[in-house]
């Protein structure tokens, strides 16, 4: 069910496009019910958390490489799953209120949303790094599309970019940190990398892990240096500021860090790192809020300061690993405690804080602090929930950010009896940092309620007169600042069920969620943790009472902020170099990029054949060479060399096609039908299509130039063909690798069902490079299209000239025959080769043929008979679009790739069987077949849209 949990959003954002049929319905109606199931889904499974249990799920993926789809559900997981659904499911309500069903591609943004959320559930799901990484790097592809959804406007382009550069990086760090743990404990799974944690500190390896995976958790959780990208991403619709910027893609790198502890948490590199950062993003966040003139600004740096926030909590935890005594465990472990319930209230009161925003703005059409004020009258229920959702943020009482933040400062307090590098009364700097930081956080949640609502009505700075906003739009911000008041007053049964078995599985599972439970109530006594609350309000009081004569509200710093212009000057400075250093060698000399490639292949393969002594050249054992073979190869260079002299392109195309029959009979000879059959057709199509590209080419010009002698030209020529020689008399001497043509003989009708070797190949055991193949088709033909029908023109005037010019061109250049005999004959002909092909790929797996070879038939006879009657006649006949037909066949080629996980079974795996049938009797059916159909289609698809695209008949 887990793997179903993750590729239920996919396959629903795919079937999204298809909901154009019902213009009238809003297309969240139809996305809406994906994160309520799944919600429902994991709160069933809470129970079993909270007894202790982990669910393990694996299916086979690539076993020989130790990546497996090995999910895991545990407490920490659980509760990432159910953030995911549960924030997922109210922010799709609140889109469809603030975006109406007819808003600018709304489709698209579901989409997206939809493809965040499965790589969100991937991410925390996951027990394989390796899958944890693809599924990691998918959500910051889905979050450039997301922050990028209103691309017309620059800020928003800007935005998505840095995000996406960001974390990428960030991503790619965290990807050599866990091959470096492969390294070190020969596994990819976190399960078994936790249980050898004890042996890795002595390895060396260790620590340039833990640096790697800490950048991609640090750039993720936007901390400080990395967080910069955050503001920027402001630029996207609120509905996804709400989800990712409140309970999901900035909670990952939590979520790692957190994931990672029992691996690392021993280490004290590890605790300063991250509880060092923690603080610093903290008190720089919470000092940058109070500045922004912008409420989504505001919201964007407190958020940045509340990761801080939880990210030193992490790291003040990781304490507790040091430590067998179970009190001096349970001191420093309330830190781990109070990380996941400031978690689960960040999400509560950020997520509100968000939609309440995107109302204000939806409703006054303005974010701008310094034209708000007095909407306390005018929108009371937003008031409302601004307010609980501030409090809650600022950590007042009787919200349940009030109990966390509290949980906080015990924690703070505590770590001061740590001495991790005996620095002795500097650990007070700890606890020091992060009151001064919470005096800010109290600071900007007053800024954020009352220069927002309070004050007078400001009506004659806004464009439109604000009100209350709707219902529906109030609804999911309601639902959450009610919850922000529900888990204050139940912060024990919230703990029971969410909070203990988080902490048990991020302290690696040794321990019961009973035994890492704290209880959490409003009142402890006069506490130290009590006097900084107190503190806090009575200083943040007197700063936000001073605020406006500070003047701090009108002071705009982005401008001058070093690490933004950092990061502009190195974007500018990559730009520039690269394009500066891709100008030094992408001269537009086809002859120096053709030199560049000869080049590293004499350098890369020659060099590897001279400089290894264990290969060696065969000279023995030789065939004799036929008389056949000799004429056949001196024809094929004969027509080679005739090439560059031929005096038009027609006898140009035919000496190129004589070279390719040549090796066709080459391949006859050494009885290889499958390569002659797809070298012949292949041929064939191929002189079809050079003829169709005449229309675009200019007249071949003869000139008379001065021969001129280029000994690089001879040097590069004679090298290539020195390597290639080497090359196969190398195959044919001593290797160190065994031979892998021993394994496909033997093993092509014992494991894939099939006699026909080549065949068995293309579908089975490289299956996967087949797959590539006619995608990289599929994406060719696509390209041709765009380019030949798109066009790329600069002006209107060239654009009408152009299109003259093509539809000039195609009336005096129609593919058809006026040829009597020949269009009686191909009615035949036609049916034949059709037929023909249709045996070739039923025959395939046993005999000569297969998908491809068919495919390349039937376009063929599809192509003489557009010949022979045009193609406006095989339009009407046929009413099939090609490219639909090239998608058709992909689909069906990847869900039978898929479909093998359904049993259990590694992605691209085939069945075989024999079955007694009516009047066939005793038959071999494979599953390989209909991966080999979604070859047949794919191909059938891409030839023909390229020669209708080409010919202009699309």
């Amino acid at each position: 069910m887990l793997h179903i949990a993750i590729l239920i959003p996919f396959l629903w954002a795919a079937l999204i496009p298809l909901m154009r049929v019902l213009p009238r319905i809003h297309p969240g109606w139809a996305v809406l019910p994906v994160p309520a199931a799944l919600f429902v889904y994991f709160l069933s499974r809470i129970p079993q958390s909270a007894a202790g249990e982990r669910l393990f799920v694996t299916m086979p993926w690539m076993p020989n490489l130790g990546i497996d789809l090995s999910l895991v559900l545990d407490g920490w997981s659980l509760l990432f799953a159910l953030l995911i659904t549960g924030i997922g499911t109210l922010v799709v309500w609140y889109s469809m209120f603030y975006m109406g069903k007819n808003s600018e591609s709304i489709r698209h943004f579901y989409v997206y949303l939809l493809m965040f959320m499965g790589s969100m559930l991937g991410v925390v799901l996951s027990d394989n790094l390796m899958v944890l990484y693809a599924f990691w790097e998918l959500t910051s592809i889905a979050s450039f599309l997301l922050i990028a959804f209103w691309y017309r406007r620059e800020r928003s382009r800007y935005g998505a970019l840095k995000s996406m550069l960001i974390t990428v990086f960030g991503g790619l760090a965290m990807f050599a940190g866990f091959n470096l743990l492969y390294l070190m404990t020969g596994t990819y799974s976190i399960r078994e990398i936790a249980a050898q944690a004890a042996s890795l500190p002595e390895h060396s390896l260790f620590l340039p892990a833990m640096i790697l995976v800490l950048l991609g958790a640090f750039t993720k959780s936007a901390q400080f240096p990395f967080h910069i990208w955050l503001p920027d991403a402001m630029e996207a619709p609120t509905p996804v500021s709400a989800y990712l910027h409140s309970a999901t893609m900035v909670k990952a790198g939590l979520y790692l860090v957190a994931r990672m502890s029992p691996v690392f948490a021993g280490d004290s590199a590890w605790f300063w790192t991250v509880s060092l950062v923690g603080l610093v993003t903290l008190l720089y966040g919470s000092f940058k809020a109070i500045r922004q003139t912008d409420l989504k600004a505001l919201l964007a740096y407190s958020t940045i300061s509340q990761l801080g926030l939880i990210m030193s909590l992490l790291g003040v935890g990781s304490a507790a690993a040091f430590f067998d005594d179970p009190a001096r465990t349970a001191l420093f472990g309330l830190a781990t405690t109070a990380a996941v319930f400031h978690l689960i209230n960040h999400a509560v009161f950020k997520g509100s804080l968000f939609m309440v925003v995107g109302i204000v703005d939806h409703e006054t059409g303005t974010r701008d602090l310094r034209r708000l004020g007095g909407l306390i009258k005018l929108m009371p229920v937003t008031f409302a929930i601004a307010l609980i959702g501030s409090f809650s943020m600022a950590g007042l009482p009787p919200f349940s950010g009030f109990l966390s933040k509290e949980m906080f400062f015990t924690a703070m307090v505590n770590i001061r009896e740590f001495d991790a590098a005996n620095i002795g009364s500097w650990m007070l700097a700890l606890p020091i940092m992060a009151w001064i930081a919470s005096v800010f956080t109290f600071v900007y949640s007053m800024i954020l309620v009352f220069k927002t609502f309070g004050g007078k009505a400001p009506n004659n700075k806004l464009d439109k007169l604000p009100h209350e906003a709707s219902a529906g739009l109030l609804a999911s911000p309601v639902l959450l600042v009610s919850l922000a008041v529900a888990f204050a007053f139940i912060p024990n049964a919230l703990g029971r069920t969410l909070i203990d078995p988080a902490v048990a599985a991020v302290r690696g599972g040794v321990l019961s969620p009973a035994d890492t439970h704290v209880s959490i109530h409003f009142w402890h006594g006069w506490t130290t943790e009590l006097w900084m609350t107190i503190g806090v309000v009575l200083l943040g009081s007197a700063l936000y009472m001073t605020y406006g004569r500070l003047k701090m509200l009108d002071r705009e710093w982005s401008g001058r902020d070093t690490l933004n212009r950092l990061y502009n000057g190195l974007l500018n400075l990559l730009e520039n170099g690269g394009r500066r250093f891709t100008d030094l060698y992408m001269t537009g000399s086809v002859r120096r990029y053709l030199i560049y490639i000869f080049l590293f292949l004499i350098l890369a393969v020659g060099g590897t054949l001279v400089f290894s002594p264990d290969i060696s050249l065969g000279m023995e054992n030789y065939a004799p060479i036929t008389f056949y073979e000799v004429a056949l190869v001196v024809v094929m260079l004969g027509a080679s060399a005739a090439v560059p002299f031929a005096k038009s392109r027609v006898n140009a195309i035919l000496f190129t096609g004589a070279a390719g029959y040549m090796v066709t009979a080459l391949f006859l000879i050494f009885r290889a039908p499958d390569l002659a059959l797809t070298q012949m057709i292949v041929e064939t199509v191929s002189v079809i299509l050079f003829l169709l590209c005449f229309k675009f080419l200019p007249k071949l010009k003869r000139e008379k130039e001065k021969p001129v002698f280029k000994w690089t030209n001879l040097l590069v020529a004679a090298g290539v063909g020195i390597t290639v020689t080497l090359v196969a008399l190398a195959s044919m001497g001593s290797s160190p690798f065994e031979p892998i043509s021993n394994y496909f003989l033997n093993e092509s009708y014992e494991s894939a069902g099939g006699k026909n070797v080549v065949n068995v190949i293309l579908v089975d055991f490289r299956g996967f490079d087949t797959l590539f193949e006619i995608m990289v088709l599929g994406i060719a033909s696509l390209g041709i299209y765009g380019l030949i029908k798109l066009g790329v023109r600069t002006t209107p005037e060239q654009r009408a000239k152009s299109t003259k010019t093509a539809s000039q061109l195609h009336a005096s250049f129609p593919l058809r025959s006026n040829d009597v005999i020949l269009r009686t004959m191909s009615r035949v002909i036609v049916l034949i080769i059709i037929s023909f092909s249709l045996y070739l790929f039923f025959a395939g797996h046993n005999n000569p043929g297969g998908g491809f070879i068919a495919a390349l038939m039937t376009a063929a006879a599809l192509i003489l008979l557009a010949v022979s009657f045009g193609m406006d006649t095989v339009r009407r006949v046929i009413r099939i679009d090609y490219r639909i037909l090239t998608a058709v066949g992909l689909s069906i080629a990847i869900l039978t790739a898929a479909g093998s996980f359904v049993f259990g079974a590694p992605f691209l795996s085939h069945a075989f069987g024999h079955f007694e049938l009516p009047i066939l009797g005793d038959t071999e059916l494979a599953t390989a077949v209909l991966f080999d159909l979604g070859v047949y289609l794919a191909v059938v698809g891409v030839v023909m849209n390229i020669i209708f695209t080409i010919k202009g008949e699309d």
